[in-house]
């Protein structure tokens, strides 16, 4: 009996122990690429146990043993895939591959959407090639259709984030920072961008609170990472503002990718009213070489030559302007040319030691090169009149003359360190750059209005305009920093926390100035709805200056000098920011709805006045002021298988300068753009993009005027640009014998209204000293063909 009792009792110990016994369950979760698949839900239902994966894709999840155990992974745009272990016990490890849901439309796919818990935001790529573009920069354009970036010219890639000039705004390619040509002055200028849209395989953004890695603006940050092909693979494309092709091969330790690209805007140009001889030639040639002989090692070089041209000669131009009661005609005949060159050189090579899966040690060098001359000698027979009188308010000539030349080059070493741990991502970066630039830059404009020269004092003779610059510019900066990602969950590990904290210092020896930069920032996944997320972020910005900042004029005897101030500091902006991302489905098709609220501090700003794109500074430490707003975007699939997105942005900014309260000459109170794409009921040959964009316009006054006087506003801008795509051969699955994978064909239509937007202004001076602003109108009404081949 005795014998039969502890027998009974050893196998209940032995059922009670199998029963309580637990173990670990952990693994990594990954796309059919490879990438790791951050925050998908890992869950065993009948326990009621769950956790996301980080950053790196890793879970780890404490769960009770059992006959079965029934593991589901899951993710928002991925098949959810279900996973059942034997009696595990001790550590069990678990590999998941998740693949993309595919859905009704088609041949279209539908990919999972990123949750963003940091400041800077992935965007698609999917548009690049379906967007109605006048610039040929497609991510630059893409940018500008963001919530909280603003641009008022279709001619030009540069743009506007909260309140910031041009200059604010950093460029990375690979982890390299990249710079524009310095005197561009206008849109019809700009050449193809140092971004290759071809070769782009991600674009991350900020429109601020990023992270330490990243240089010293103050407005915002676009990281851009290119493609390594996997394959062959090529495409040709032509239209009527340019064309451009692409080739790219991979074998298993050398993969090659080459971009070619050239534009013209001579049928562009055509529609403005200064009619005239445009002859704009821009070429550009990238390549991107990376080289991978083990595991260990890796090799990437990237080379960028662009060689732009820019030659006009005006003939005549007539503007009509006022109110209905009041139309005033200018009427303009011509005489003389412009011709202007950008040549730019851009080359980085990256040597990567990976000490192990998890660290990796980086040593990156780069050098930018650039040679740019801006030579116009243009004489202006004019006419002013009141129509309905036909009176004339003034006749006159006026003169312009530049021969602006520069010369600069940027050398930079850069070693970086990457260690990946299991809830940390440390980054540490150290930068020696060297600069050299020098300028010679002679400018002047002489008016004559009724007989006198402007203006007008009855005993002297002054141009109304004349520059004299020749500078030259030596020094060396020493930036570092260190950042770490952490990823926690709470005590119930249900809510997630992704915390980013870093630290910045540089040091530019010309000024001799060092600055301090540390920046954090929180996003938090609540554990009540893991489609929510809530972010928090503050720092401490710099804007550097870098040689624009440093001119500071004075005027002597009607001569405008300019120098370079030693005594300059980087200006200085504090951002606050608070976010939330919200994610859901609508008709079984993913949705983000983002809200963003921040306010920016500015210390020690150095003010400016904006002419088209060019940017003109005071040369010196002379206001403060603040940002202030709120950006909305709907980003998701209106349509099955397509991006599209409708963003909104209010903002306010004031600056104070000589006791007097401004708007900045970015003040942008409110914009709004949506981006579009649909295709044809029961067909995906038919794609449809729509593109509109509705801003504010931004003050201004007349010109070699101080800023107090913005006390004008010029009128909205407003544009709609659609484009027509028909897939000619649709060969995605080899399905036919062809060297094409797919053709397409579009008809874009770009300012589809015909709306005369203002982009500046000319100023008109009587022989009494009245000035009348006319409107300088951008493009009209234009069609443009393009053809796609994708081999």
């Amino acid at each position: 009996m005795n014998r039969r009792f502890l027998f009974l009792l050893a196998l209940l110990a032995t059922a009670l122990g199998s029963v309580a016994q637990t173990f670990t369950l952990r693994g990594r979760v990954t796309d059919g690429e490879g990438n790791p698949v951050e925050f998908a839900s890992v869950t065993c239902p009948s326990q009621g146990r769950a956790t996301v994966t980080s950053l790196q894709g890793q879970y780890e999840l404490k769960l009770l043993s059992a006959d079965s155990v029934v593991v589901k992974f899951s993710m928002l745009g991925y098949r959810t895939k279900t996973r059942v272990l034997r009696r595990p016990k001790g550590t069990q490890t678990l590999q998941v591959t998740l693949t993309e849901q595919a859905s009704t439309l088609g041949e279209v796919t539908v990919a999972g959407q990123k949750i963003q818990s940091g400041q800077t935001q992935d965007i698609s790529t999917k548009p690049l090639h379906s967007l109605p573009s006048t610039t040929g920069n497609a991510v630059e354009e893409l940018i500008q259709s963001q919530a909280g970036v603003s641009t008022h010219s279709e001619l030009s890639s540069q743009y506007n984030v909260r309140g910031g000039s041009f200059d604010e705004n950093s460029v990375y390619i690979n982890s390299v920072e990249v710079y524009r040509p310095f005197l561009v002055r206008s849109g019809q200028q700009e050449g193809l961008s140092v971004i290759n849209p071809d070769m782009v395989e991600r674009i991350g953004f900020s429109t601020g609170g990023f992270e330490a890695k990243y240089g010293d603006k103050m407005s915002s940050a676009l990281d851009i990472t290119y493609r390594r092909p996997k394959r062959f693979e090529a495409t040709a494309a032509a239209s009527l503002l340019g064309g451009s092709a692409y080739v790219g091969f991979s074998n298993k330790k050398l993969a090659w990718a080459n971009g070619l690209r050239y534009k013209t805007t001579r049928y562009l140009l055509g529609s403005l009213e200064t009619k005239g001889e445009y002859k704009p030639n821009f070429l550009d040639y990238q390549t991107y070489l990376s080289y991978k002989p083990n595991k260990r090692w890796t090799v990437d070089f990237i080379g960028n030559i662009a060689d732009n041209h820019y030659n006009f000669h005006p003939k005549d131009r007539e503007t009509k302007f006022g109110t209905m009661e009041s139309v005033r005609s200018f009427r303009v005949y011509f005489d003389g040319q412009e011709k202007d060159r950008f040549r730019t050189f851009f080359g980085t090579l990256g040597i990567t030691r990976h000490l192990g899966d998890s660290t990796s040690v980086s040593l990156l060098g780069s050098s930018f090169s650039t040679s740019e001359q801006e030579r116009y000698d243009i004489q202006g027979q004019y006419w002013l009149t009141q129509t309905e009188t036909s009176e004339n308010l003034g006749v006159g000539t006026y003169f312009e003359h530049a021969r602006n030349y520069l010369k600069a080059h940027v050398e930079s070493v850069k070693l970086l360190l990457k260690h990946t741990a299991k809830q940390h991502d440390v980054e540490a970066g150290l930068t020696w750059k060297q600069e050299h630039i020098e300028e010679n830059s002679v400018e002047y404009e002489m008016r004559d209005s009724a007989g006198y020269s402007v203006p007008h004092t009855g005993t002297d003779l002054f141009m109304i305009y004349s520059l004299r610059a020749r500078n030259e510019l030596n020094a060396n900066r020493l930036e570092t920093y260190v950042q770490d990602t952490w990823r926690f969950r709470s005590a119930g590990e249900h809510t997630l926390f992704t915390l980013n904290y870093g630290l910045r210092f540089s040091h530019w020896n010309y000024n001799k100035e060092s600055i301090l930069s540390p920046r954090v920032s929180l996003g938090i996944t609540p554990s009540f709805n893991h489609n929510v997320t809530l972010r928090f972020a503050t720092g401490l910005y710099y804007q550097a200056p870098f040689f624009k900042e440093l001119r500071d004029t004075s005027t002597v005897a009607g001569v405008t000098r300019a120098t370079l101030n030693r005594k300059i500091k980087s200006q200085r902006s504090i951002h606050f920011i608070a976010g939330m991302d919200y994610r859901f489905n609508m008709n079984n098709r993913p949705f983000k709805l983002t809200a963003e609220l921040y306010y920016k501090l500015l210390g020690n700003v150095v003010p400016y006045s904006i002419n088209n794109v060019k940017v003109v500074y005071y040369g010196s430490n002379e206001a403060s002021g603040h940002a202030a707003g709120l950006d909305l975007k709907l980003f998701g699939e209106f349509v099955p298988g397509t991006d599209s997105w409708v963003t909104l942005s209010v903002m306010d900014t004031k600056m104070k300068l000589n006791g007097v309260k401004v708007p900045m000459p970015t003040d942008q109170r409110y914009a709004l753009n949506l981006f579009f794409t649909d295709y044809f009921p029961g067909t995906t040959r038919w794609k449809m993009s729509l593109k509109l964009a509705y801003a504010d316009g931004l003050p201004f006054s007349a010109p070699h005027r101080e800023l107090e006087t913005n006390t004008f506003r010029a009128a909205a801008y407003k544009r709609a640009d659609i484009g027509m795509s028909y897939r000619v051969l649709n060969n995605e699955h080899r399905e036919r014998k062809s060297i094409f994978r797919n053709i397409w064909l579009s008809l874009d239509c770009l300012n589809l209204l015909g709306i005369n937007n203002v982009n500046s202004y000319y100023w008109v001076t009587d022989v009494t000293n009245q000035q009348y602003a006319v409107p300088n109108y951008l493009t009209g009404r234009q069609i443009n063909a393009r053809l796609l081949f994708e081999f």
